[in-house]
């Protein structure tokens, strides 16, 4: 085949050690090895797609049979060895594809293959890619022949899942973690053939192609070469263009949207988000960029401009920068959440864009929304629908210019603006208070949830932190909040933590009457009791708290 008509992937696959970016760590470890001839019976490369595995299972395969030695190993004028290595045709190099022959039989063949010493090269290799896709049979067949091979025999394994294979085939194999390449680094290789290749692409959109392959170098191979064939004869591909030809949109756009949520800007947001679509980007693709801008917002402060993998510009990061400031933290997480769970209801839906429209809307109307059954991990402020006018001023000062303004959220819920007035003031300091105050208010049902359902972790003024049981009422945190303000005139924070808290009220009373009977079961009355009556069974005891005989 003439090597201009390969696949940019294929054509500069890396040939020699020197070739080869990001895993410089491996190529000296391996040479080494050589050198001192240490050579393990078995290599295993592992890592994500695209980062070399089979490519350096070939490398090491001409390491160990160039005919130059490892001191002076082909780099350009390749050996007859690296040569047919290189064009997978050597007799000694058996190159196979686990994921077509998983069976036991297969690897039987490799075995009764492997008596036979080597024709023309020093070792006989066996490069078996997708090793994890061997049935349990197979990798039992394999372990004696791993484990005490014939001098002449070497096993190379590449795998993408490192975990599906026998730690007892693992713990036989001399083990290399691939990495995932520098985004800097993969830019300025495939910045160089695309100049070899005459390509005129923009710095940006060569960064575009960079963070969409995710550290393959395959992969960004593959996307510059679809790249190359849609460039136009005498223009520059931009990073529009890019875009457009990847499905992916301006960064700018979403920060631009993600500010006008805030704002509470409907028609201004769905009109940004229209143009999105507009430009062929898939409501999930959407949804996952939203989770990106949303982690930099939340993270901005610890970040660097190089961190972020080309997923922003200068400009960009800094106007994130800007605007996080102004964003509670608790908004930000509430907003992840919500999208997470968002990104589950597209698949519901026949229309997705639909769902989008409705999502973004939804997330302008975030504090009226009832999260219920999705705080299992985090803390969230739970306000009561119905305190909205009486701590209007409390919630302004907190959300002005990040949720909703004041006039959205008289239009939300116009039914629920009418002032609940504190017809007397209770003080209410501790749980017991609580629990006691419920009772005699005849709240059974919130007494009962209280005491069975709750777990207390902290209670402090106005604020309580709670863990609970599946069991709880998923209205009762709505209800505790409108009784409590209802009693003492003034609005309480209710907060899920993901702590254990202390043992709930009916608990607590078990515990105490199982002491009671245990103390009861080791008196010498009891004993005496059984001795005279081995049938009776002790069921219940009364705690004479107050010492006096009640016989």
């Amino acid at each position: 085949m003439n090597n201009n008509s390969k696949v940019l992937a294929l054509k500069y696959r890396p040939q020699t050690f020197d070739d080869l970016i990001g895993q410089e760590v491996v190529a000296e470890t391996i040479t080494n090895s050589i050198k001192a001839d240490k050579i393990p019976n078995a290599y295993l490369f592992t890592g994500i797609r695209g980062i070399g595995k089979t490519t350096t299972a070939r490398i090491v395969a001409k390491a160990l049979n160039c005919l130059n030695g490892i001191d002076n190993l082909c780099k350009k004028n390749f050996c007859e060895n690296c040569k047919s290595i290189s064009e997978s045709s050597h007799i000694d190099i058996l190159e196979m594809d686990a994921a077509s022959k998983t069976g036991v039989d297969d690897v039987r063949d490799l075995i009764e293959f492997s008596r036979y010493g080597p024709t023309s090269a020093k070792y006989k290799i066996f490069i078996i890619d997708e090793v994890h896709m061997l049935s349990k049979q197979a990798f039992n067949a394999l372990l004696k022949t791993l484990e005490e091979p014939p001098e002449y025999l070497k096993f190379i394994f590449a795998t993408t899942e490192i975990k599906k294979i026998p730690i007892t085939v693992v713990s036989r194999c001399q083990r290399f973690d691939l990495s995932r390449i520098k985004s800097s680094e993969l830019f300025e290789y495939i910045k160089k053939i695309k100049d070899k290749e005459n390509g005129k692409i923009s710095d940006d959109a060569l960064k575009l192609i960079v963070k969409i392959s995710e550290g393959s170098v395959r992969d960004s191979l593959s996307l510059l070469d679809r790249a190359l064939l849609s460039l136009d004869t005498g223009k520059e591909l931009d990073l529009n263009s890019v875009q457009k030809i990847f499905g992916y949109f301006d960064k700018s756009q979403l920060i631009d949207l993600f500010e006008l949520i805030l704002k509470g800007e409907e028609k201004k947001v769905i009109s940004i988000y229209r143009k999105i679509y507009d430009q062929g980007v898939e409501p999930k693709v959407f949804i996952n960029d939203f989770l990106e801008i949303l982690y930099y917002f939340k993270n901005i402060n610890s970040l660097t401009l190089e961190s972020t993998n080309f997923s922003l510009n200068d400009e960009e990061f800094s106007k994130i920068k800007n605007l996080s400031n102004q964003i509670d933290s608790e908004v930000l997480v509430l907003f992840w959440q919500f999208t997470i769970s968002s990104l589950e209801e597209i698949d519901i839906v026949s229309n997705q864009h639909l769902s989008i429209e409705m999502f973004l809307i939804r997330l302008m109307y975030l504090s009226s929304v009832k999260f219920e059954n999705k705080i299992e991990n985090s803390s969230v402020d739970f306000k009561n629908e119905n305190l909205k006018k009486n701590t209007e001023n409390e919630l302004i000062s907190k959300t002005i210019n990040q949720i909703k303004n004041v006039e959205q959220e008289e239009k939300i819920k116009p039914e629920v603006q009418t002032e609940i007035k504190a017809e007397y003031k209770i003080n209410i300091n501790s749980f017991e208070d609580l629990i006691k105050i419920c009772a005699k208010e005849k709240e059974i049902k919130l007494k009962y949830e209280l005491e069975k359902n709750v777990n207390l972790v902290k209670f402090e003024k106005n604020r309580i932190e709670i863990s609970f049981n599946e069991s709880l009422d998923k209205d009762f945190v709505k209800d505790l909040s409108s009784k409590l303000f209802e009693w003492t005139g003034g609005r309480w924070i209710i907060t899920f933590s993901k702590l254990m808290g202390q043992m709930s009220v009916k608990d607590k009373q078990k515990n105490v009457k199982k002491q009671l009977i245990d103390e009861v079961k080791n008196s010498e009355i009891y004993k005496s009791i059984m001795d005279r009556f081995p049938d009776a069974e002790l069921i219940d005891v009364n705690s004479n708290k107050d010492g006096v005989d009640n016989d």
